[in-house]
């Protein structure tokens, strides 16, 4: 058993069913979950020697923030379901980490708690049916202190949890913990759809947002080079590739199949960063060769908040920076910034025929 198997099993043991299983859920029968850190468990470094790892840096910046480590909290809803605290917890460990909190539209917490936490933060966008919801919260972000807008644009048609499981059909400490950056009124006068994510988004979003805040627009959910080219074109200062956590597609291609793709099309403009799987120090050296200036994790640190509150977060997070300091030293990579794509190998395709070259006889 992983590390992170076990503390997810702990985390588990002290939440009940259906908020485990929220956590959990995944689109499909799970295969992109699953290959999604299988995907990272299949590259392989390459190893440097001769070279002086007796220091190791792992600094760096994400959209102009100076961050210890380039590992970054992905924006996760109902932490609150974890830790009644929620992001207060969360952003005081990631604090005291030296790096960067992302905070859900869906935040059990103000926006004036998770500023008090110390840890710089960067806002989830979920763009509403309401735009004026969106541009109350968004504004409210801002003006509480967020870094950056990160506009997640794949929940148009997220996988649903399993019955009983949506938050909606929690008990009802849970459910009015949502979106609670709105008032009641403000809620209550959308009507009942209002705060479903808009099925009509295009890049004009973007700029939209930029132009409301003058914040940083890094996009969530980006897959492909054509949509990271809209998406530059269209204004990002960042592009994030991510699968949501394995939630968007039964089917979809792994983010870390996806990244060297991306960063071919955008990464000399933007930054580009990723999620999705991401579990060990080798992951993240892994891909931050191939280009990403940072990765997110979401899961092992949700897990780390429900079995040990505060000091779980903290333990996740200093794990992947001891792992990630490791994995350089024994890369030969003194720094996180001299990572190249050829430090890292691929597996070979699978030959369709099943052999490694087509039989000469039947």
């Amino acid at each position: 058993m992983t590390w992170v198997e076990d503390l997810h099993r702990r985390a588990d043991e002290q939440l009940p069913d259906y908020v485990a299983e929220y956590f959990a859920t995944a689109a499909g029968h799970g295969q992109c979950r699953r290959e999604g850190t299988a995907a990272w468990e299949a590259l392989r470094l390459r190893p440097s020697v001769l070279r002086d790892t007796s220091r190791v840096s792992t600094a760096t910046t994400v959209l102009g923030t100076p961050v210890s480590f380039p590992v970054l909290v992905a924006p996760m809803a109902q932490q609150v379901a974890a830790r009644p605290e929620g992001e207060v917890l969360t952003g005081r460990a990631v604090a005291g980490a030296g790096t960067v909190l992302g905070v859900s539209t869906n935040t059990g917490v103000t926006f004036a708690d998770v500023a008090a936490t110390g840890a710089p933060w960067w806002y989830q966008v979920y763009v509403m049916q309401d735009r004026s919801l969106t541009r109350l919260l968004v504004e409210r972000a801002a003006a509480a202190g967020a870094c950056a807008l990160v506009l997640t644009v794949d929940t148009t048609a997220l996988a649903p949890a399993l019955p009983g499981v949506e938050p909606t059909e929690w008990p009802d400490t849970y459910r009015r913990a949502r979106v609670v950056n709105l008032t009641e009124a403000e809620r209550a006068a959308a009507g009942p759809h209002a705060l479903r994510s808009a099925e009509d988004l295009t890049p004009d979003a973007i700029g939209w947002l930029r132009e409301l805040t003058g914040l940083p627009v890094a996009v969530k959910g980006v897959l492909t080079a054509r949509d990271a080219r809209r998406c530059v074109d269209a204004g990002a200062d960042a592009v994030i590739v991510s699968t949501h956590g394995g939630r968007r597609l039964g089917t979809s291609i792994t983010s870390a199949r996806a990244l060297p793709e991306v960063v071919a099309e955008v990464g000399g403009e933007v930054e580009v960063h990723v999620d999705s799987g991401v579990r060990e120090g080798s992951h993240v050296v892994a891909a931050l060769a191939m280009g990403a200036r940072a990765v997110h994790v979401g899961r092992p640190v949700m897990w780390g908040l429900a079995a040990d509150g505060q000091a779980g977060v903290a333990a996740v997070l200093e794990r992947l920076r001891a792992d990630l300091v490791t994995t350089l030293r024994q890369a030969g990579v003194p720094d996180v910034a001299q990572l190249r794509p050829a430090d890292v190998a691929h597996p070979e395709p699978a030959h369709p025929t099943g052999y490694p070259f087509a039989p000469s006889h039947p």
